[in-house]
């Protein structure tokens, strides 16, 4: 479900939310207003995994980049056709072990991977997608 600001989302979702290591601020766009009021897209599953990838490395998952408003995506050079518009997540490989961290996003039911030197794409598309980014 696409909210059109995270202040919207908080304000029907806050007394639900059942997800502790994550925040719907940390999950929504990141323009900071220029194109959107932090579009957000909740999907519970997509929750559930990033507490079990977290719950399997009993560590935090620090989240670089989640949903983006086409807008935002356009002006970062985001693919034109990227996941992040809907829902995705770029997971920070600071202080995480590259291999855990892929199987753990397996296990958990992600689909889409993208491997970078400072990240890992995760989403939910109905096929498997599997890639290395050239640059980051």
């Amino acid at each position: 479900m696409l909210f059109p600001s995270c202040h919207a989302a908080e304000e029907i979702i806050a007394g639900a939310w059942a997800w502790p290591h994550f925040s719907i601020t940390e999950l929504c766009c990141k323009c900071q207003g220029r194109f959107c009021k932090g579009e957000y897209w909740h999907d519970p599953g997509f929750l559930d995994g990033l507490e079990h990838m977290r719950a399997q490395l009993g560590r935090p998952l620090i989240i670089t980049s989640g949903h983006r408003c086409a807008l935002w995506n356009a002006a970062i050079g985001g693919a034109p056709r990227s996941w992040h518009k809907f829902l995705a997540t770029d997971l920070s490989l600071w202080r995480q072990d590259r291999a855990a961290l892929f199987q753990a996003a397996l296990q958990a039911g992600f689909t889409g991977l993208g491997q970078a030197r400072t990240f890992l794409h995760i989403d939910r598309r109905p096929y498997p997608a599997r890639w290395t980014y050239k640059r980051s």
